[in-house]
């Protein structure tokens, strides 16, 4: 399986695993820009990527963004579709209370390439029944 993965712009950086058993892909800015407490903004990382058939990938915030400042993402996660042949951006918010500066080749999202499936679709007037049947958002006790 392979991912392709074009240059843009001269200054984007080849996502890598930062260690040989991730999961995710680390995506950099080329652009600097700082964000606001509360706001949020596009962050381009220069790529465009051609996923292996019958994938997608996936966008997800890092973990070590969100626990020291507070940013993530605003859409999470986002879905890069298999036909989607543009630039991968990531949608950053900061919800600190400090500014936030991004500076080109940070590290600001991960990206995980996962198996897509494509079911059927069936209309039907009965589910059948279950346990948990429609509990849900708090069902089992406290959020």
């Amino acid at each position: 399986m392979t991912l392709k993965i074009k240059r843009l712009t001269p200054d984007a950086v080849i996502p890598r695993y930062a260690h040989p058993d991730d999961s995710g892909l680390d995506l950099c800015s080329i652009e600097d820009r700082v964000l606001k407490p509360g706001e949020w903004a596009r962050i381009r990382t220069g790529l465009a990527i051609a996923l292996p058939e019958g994938t997608e990938a996936q966008i997800r915030p890092r973990s070590g963004l969100a626990a020291k400042s507070a940013i993530s993402m605003l859409n999470t996660p986002g879905t890069v579709d298999e036909g989607y042949r543009g630039e991968v951006c990531i949608i950053l918010v900061n919800f600190g209370r400090e500014p936030f500066a991004i500076t080109r080749g940070m590290r600001i999202a991960q990206m995980v390439v996962c198996p897509v499936l494509r079911p059927a679709i069936e209309v039907c007037d009965d589910l059948g029944e279950t346990a948990r049947g429609s509990g849900g958002f708090g069902s089992t006790g406290v959020l």
